[in-house]
């Protein structure tokens, strides 16, 4: 297996998992962390409680996180974009059905008179005068 498939696979996991811890943060004043146990995530984490394990290990994923994405960024710019080596172009079955279909001829289709329409005649140029009867209410 190639080794950017194991390292896409491991940055989907570490996404997910920061999003999982972010959301578990208490917020600035908000006593938002009692629906996960309040005064029982002292003894879940720790004397100090959830803050400090979460925090920390937020910010080792989110390291990682940014590692893995300029290391990806730099294989990318490397490899023009390939997720897999050069060796590994072999489509499988749609390379022999490529290969099954028959070239295009180049030479152009002959030539196919077009039909020519005969210009229009022009509108007439009168505009018709209301007459004394016709109130049009305008």
């Amino acid at each position: 297996m190639n080794w950017i498939v194991i390292a896409t696979v491991i940055y989907v996991i570490i996404a997910v998992a920061m999003i999982v811890l972010i959301l578990m943060q208490r917020g600035a004043g908000a006593q938002a962390g009692t629906g996960f146990g309040g005064g029982a995530s002292a003894t879940v984490f720790g004397a100090s409680g959830s803050a400090n394990f979460l925090s920390k290990s937020t910010k080792w994923l989110a390291i990682a996180f940014f590692a893995l994405s300029l290391g990806m960024a730099w294989y990318a710019s490397r490899h023009g974009g390939r997720l897999l080596p050069a060796e590994s172009d072999s489509i499988g079955i749609m390379a022999e059905a490529a290969e099954a279909i028959p070239a295009v001829p180049e030479s152009p289709p002959a030539a196919v008179p077009v039909p020519v329409v005969p210009p229009a005649a022009p509108a007439p140029a009168e505009v018709p005068q209301d007459s004394p009867g016709n109130d049009s209410g305008g």
